[in-house]
């Protein structure tokens, strides 16, 4: 019976092993996965300890539960291995963003391009941004033209993975890094700074 303080608390994740196993009979798979079969729980927690492995506990939900013999603590260790090998591995995307006007200077245009370029470099997305003021509005192929050639001057980092279109005054395209190109770790540096001087051109 459960006692009172222990109402309320989370259920254990860890499997049930050895003599924690509490039922009158399971079904044994031996420790290289052969099917030993159906045998009475005395018997499995025997052959366990003639063959100095655990009994574990890997299908509660069966009937009979299925168990396991194997080294416990061995496959603790590993299944804990692989779970932080996989997360250092695991690649978080990240999407930058370089806004440029239709009508931006040759020197400007250059810059902005390094910045494209170092990013998808670092294996980032970029969101290309195209501000529109005023009668440029009515000129969108500007932005358009301008959006291809930067696609095609960083085509050796990265591909258009979002196509440019319209969203009220600007004009959007999504950068993506070839998939050869890993994204380094996360962190604040000179890439993020580039974001001033953009806000400062669309607050003009």
């Amino acid at each position: 019976m459960t006692s009172p303080s222990n109402r309320g608390a989370p259920a254990s994740t860890e499997p049930r092993i050895n003599d924690r196993i509490r039922v009158p009979e399971v079904r044994l798979v031996g420790p290289n996965g052969e099917q030993v079969g159906i045998v009475r729980i005395e018997d499995a927690l025997r052959l366990a300890q003639e063959s100095d492995l655990d009994l574990v506990e890997v299908a509660a939900q069966a009937r009979p539960p299925v168990c396991k013999l194997m080294d416990y603590g061995k496959f603790k260790y590993e299944t804990a291995q692989k779970a932080r090998e996989s997360r250092r591995n695991q690649q978080l995307t990240v999407i930058k963003e370089q806004k440029l006007r239709p009508k931006i200077d040759p020197h400007d245009y250059q810059t902005k391009k390094g910045h494209v370029a170092r990013f998808l470099s670092h294996g980032n997305k970029v969101k290309v941004t195209i501000m529109f003021r005023g009668r440029e509005q009515s000129r969108p192929e500007l932005g358009y033209r301008l959006l291809q050639k930067l696609a095609e001057d960083v085509a050796e980092l990265g591909f258009v993975e979002s196509n440019p279109k319209q969203d009220g005054r600007n004009m959007i395209m999504v950068l993506a890094p070839h998939k050869n190109i890993k994204a380094r770790p996360v962190k604040q540096d000179q890439d993020d700074v580039v974001q001033g001087d953009d806000a400062a051109e669309a607050a003009e």
